[in-house]
């Protein structure tokens, strides 16, 4: 099958393809800055990138935004011409200070969900930074386009529909999750579609829609061409390979997980996550608690003592490599990958030669 480029605005990537954001520092500049040079929209994930600031646990805002500067150079360092950007989470506490950290380092694009982004037009404005919002339901989508529509005169650079079948955070209840099949899914992607289609002839433009969710095989990619798509979004498919900035230990864990260890999880976020479910996850399913050893200011509404684990803890133990302590992000076909790979080969499987 052959693939026309994904262009957002005047940007133009070789590969239809966006490298999804997965934190805490398992998309950093490595994994972007290998995906942008292979020809892809590589993201950098902000969710605590400066954890290994050593000011982090003192000063964790200026650690992150001191950190996005330096994974940004990095990712350039590796693909000085590719196209580089962030996934930065509207749930965050700082997450306007955020998102300006990312246009004044000089991100190529921004995608951001977990909350609805409504004043991310507001935070990019007058700068070069093409944003997409992250939209898992026509519900969503219009909320936010009739939003930016009226309050700034504007719509998306670009859409990425993310589906149930995703890692991490899902914008989606559990009561949908049960609802929505490959079937009824592929419905309410063509009515974000058509939605789309609707803001592409008022404002006179072209508003690409990226698939994601669950994309492991080249299968998946073409059928989410032939649902519509301009592009699709991947991100468990890159973990385990020689260039994601993940723990060595975390691959493996993916490596070697099965089918059956990838479940819906509890997070504090107050969102249902796809995880691997370790012996540190049984333990919460279990009911036990896990009070945080400090705050780490990362979400707006989090109330420490309320909640049964803090997830920057969690996800920083993946980082670090203690897997059985951590919280194992991943989507739903995480037990696939079988081996240590490469950002070329894994593109190379997904999409064949690109025209």
């Amino acid at each position: 099958m052959k693939y026309n480029e994904l262009k957002i605005g005047d940007l133009v990537a070789k590969i239809p393809l966006v490298q999804g954001g997965m934190g805490v520092g398992i998309s950093l500049g490595g994994l972007a800055g290998a995906v942008a040079k292979a020809g892809g929209i590589g993201l950098i994930s902000s969710a605590q990138i400066g954890f290994r600031e050593a000011d982090f646990d003192t000063d964790t805002k200026a650690a992150n935004i001191r950190a996005i500067g330096k994974e940004l150079a990095k990712a350039r360092s590796i693909a000085a011409a590719g196209i580089i950007g962030f996934n930065i989470m509207v749930a965050l506490k700082y997450y306007e200070d955020y998102v300006r950290a990312a246009v004044d380092a000089g991100a190529d694009v921004i995608v951001s969900g977990s909350g609805l982004p409504v004043d991310l037009p507001a935070y990019t404005k007058d700068s070069r930074t093409y944003i997409a919002p992250i939209v898992s339901t026509e519900r969503s989508a219009s909320t936010i386009l009739k939003y930016w529509d009226r309050k700034y005169q504007r719509t998306a650079d670009f859409i990425v529909i993310e589906g149930p079948l995703a890692g991490g955070h899902l914008g989606f209840t559990n009561e949908q999750l049960d609802l929505y099949d490959k079937t009824t899914y592929a419905l309410e992607i063509s009515k974000i579609i058509q939605l789309v289609g609707r803001y592409e002839k008022q404002f006179d433009c072209r508003i690409p829609v990226i698939l994601a969710g669950g994309i492991n095989s080249r299968e998946q990619v073409q059928e989410a061409f032939a649902l519509g798509a301009s592009g699709v979004q991947i991100g468990t498919a890159f973990i385990a390979t020689a260039e994601c900035d993940a723990d060595p230990a975390y691959k493996q864990a993916l490596i070697q997980a099965k089918a059956s260890d990838i479940a819906i999880v509890k997070s504090p976020v107050g969102m249902p996550g796809r995880a691997i479910v370790n012996s540190f996850m049984e333990r919460v399913r279990d009911g036990q608690t896990f009070p945080p050893g400090r705050c780490r200011q990362c979400l707006k509404n989090c109330q420490p003592a309320a909640i049964p684990y803090c997830i920057t803890e969690r996800l920083i133990a993946a980082a670090n490599g203690d897997v059985t302590e951590a919280l194992l992000f991943c989507g739903a076909y995480a037990y696939k990958s079988d081996r240590i790979t490469t950002v070329d080969a894994v593109i190379d499987e997904l999409f064949g030669k690109i025209s």
